[in-house]
């Protein structure tokens, strides 16, 4: 019976052996075979296996921590300039600086940031600004700036300046000599800081580098993009293609999301988190509009290019809407016909009235995978007949007779009429699709005006 028992050990060691061997030859043909993009690719896939295996062993912990934190027991705040009791707002937008070896964009962002901003935006909204520095000449000197160039929004209440430390336990340590760890470090110290401070200001939590130009009126588009998904569950609204930067939270969910940063080591990529943060509150996809209206300020540093990969906005170019056959069951006016709102051009599809549970439905001719999907209703004109309620959904499975998918994935609501998302696809899901359906969730007392449906197909690289 011993003797049976060592012969199985001495087996299970040989296999461990020869799997040893396997995988460092598996590994040695990887690197012979791949280009430098697609390692890239390996190592991000990598980072994300890690943080989820860590993420399933910490969840229990994270379960108990999430109400309150207990490095933040270390947590010291200064206020540097404004008044730290403020009325609740609708938006916090939080901005996390220090001292570059560069050239600084704060002062710039914070410009821009105003300048993008109505009299009335600014009534529903905080600027907070975290300088995590400890060298107290740049503190004295940025303080200073941001008061000389800002002293009517630190007077109305609306700007609000903070210094903030966290001792040496604000996660688990580990050695780390890439500058890209040191960066993820400090990163992630600034964020909890600062995501800590802002947890009682507001409904809605915006994160900004101290390097971001803002499109006017940025707030009014968050402001309807939330109204628009307020009957849906989401995690974090994505208004930027940019990793960190753009990001909106509840601010409920910020001791949550405070927690689950600090389980893992410091220079852990932010970013990977931030979007394994999503799919652990049940978001299994990212909700990213388009186009942008956050974008890099400046130039990107050879630090960037290495440590945020495929930050830089992409330009998709114009849509490939591909050939599809249009239904719907609404009742069309105006010798319109529902193939209008499809085709490319200046012509457009007139409903009478719809009703709740009417729908236009696009069937393609082949299945594709669609990354970016625009619907534009309504008349900019004259502000009217704009569909208000209604779901884009992509679909899968056609079915022959009649014309339609079995499976279908909500886009996202259409916002002030408007809807244009970029589309993701959970890891395992079917990524080519057949449909896509425009679905009305209220009746309307007035004719509709389907002006187009745009969609952006990834285009197939060609082999060489």
């Amino acid at each position: 019976m011993q003797g049976c028992l060592w012969r199985c050990i001495g087996v299970a060691a040989l296999l461990v052996v020869l799997r040893f061997f396997l995988q460092e030859k598996e590994a040695t043909c990887v690197e012979h075979k791949t280009s430098l993009d697609e390692k890239m690719k390996i190592i991000q896939q990598i980072a994300h296996e890690k943080i989820g295996s860590e993420m399933n062993n910490h969840l229990k912990y994270f379960t108990e921590m999430q109400r309150n934190p207990p490095a933040l027991l270390h947590a010291n705040y200064t206020l540097l300039a404004g008044d730290s009791f403020q009325a609740k707002r609708l938006l916090t937008v939080g901005i996390s600086s220090e001292r570059h070896t560069n050239e600084s964009y704060l002062l710039d962002t914070l410009r821009s940031l105003f300048q993008a901003s109505s009299e009335r935006d600014l009534e529903y909204m905080l600027v907070l600004v975290l300088l995590s520095d400890t060298d107290p000449k740049w503190l004295h000197q940025t303080v200073g700036n941001i008061s000389g160039l800002f002293m009517p929004h630190i007077e109305s209440g609306r700007l609000l300046v903070v210094h903030g430390l966290l001792g040496s336990s604000l996660a688990k340590s580990r050695n780390h000599t890439s500058p890209c760890g040191k960066l993820y470090s400090r990163q992630k110290t600034s964020s909890v800081l600062l995501m800590n401070f802002a947890r009682n200001f507001s409904d809605y939590f915006l994160m900004l580098g101290d390097n971001v130009r803002c499109a006017p009126r940025f707030l009014s588009d968050i402001y309807w993009a939330v109204l628009g998904w307020k009957q849906l569950p989401w995690v974090t609204l994505d208004f930027s293609s940019m990793k960190t930067s753009g990001k909106v939270f509840h601010t409920r969910d910020l001791s949550r999301l405070i927690s689950y940063l600090l389980l893992f080591p410091k220079d852990t990529p932010t970013h990977l988190l931030l979007s394994e943060f999503s799919l652990l509150l049940s978001q299994n996809v990212p909700i990213h509009f388009s186009p942008s209206i956050f974008y890099h300020m400046g130039s990107y540093s050879e630090f960037e290019d290495t440590c945020f990969p495929g930050e830089q906005n992409k330009d998709l170019g114009e849509p490939d809407n591909p050939v599809a056959t249009v239904f719907t069951d609404m009742l069309g006016i105006w010798l319109s016909v529902p193939q209008s709102a499809y085709i490319l051009n200046d012509d457009c599809f007139w409903a009478l009235n719809p009703i709740e549970g009417n729908y236009l439905l696009v069937v393609l001719d082949k299945p594709q995978k669609i990354i970016r999907v625009a619907v534009v209703t309504g008349s900019k004109k004259t502000m009217l007949n704009f569909l208000q309620h209604g779901q884009l959904l992509v679909g899968y499975s056609l079915m022959d007779y009649p014309k339609r998918c079995a499976h279908y994935t909500l886009v996202g609501p259409l916002v002030r009429g408007q809807l244009d998302q970029m589309v993701f696809y959970e890891g395992d899901s079917v990524k080519e699709m057949s449909c896509i359906k425009l679905l009305v969730t209220a009746s309307h007392d007035y004719p509709i005006k389907i002006t187009q449906i745009r969609v952006w197909t990834e285009v197939e690289e060609e082999e060489s």
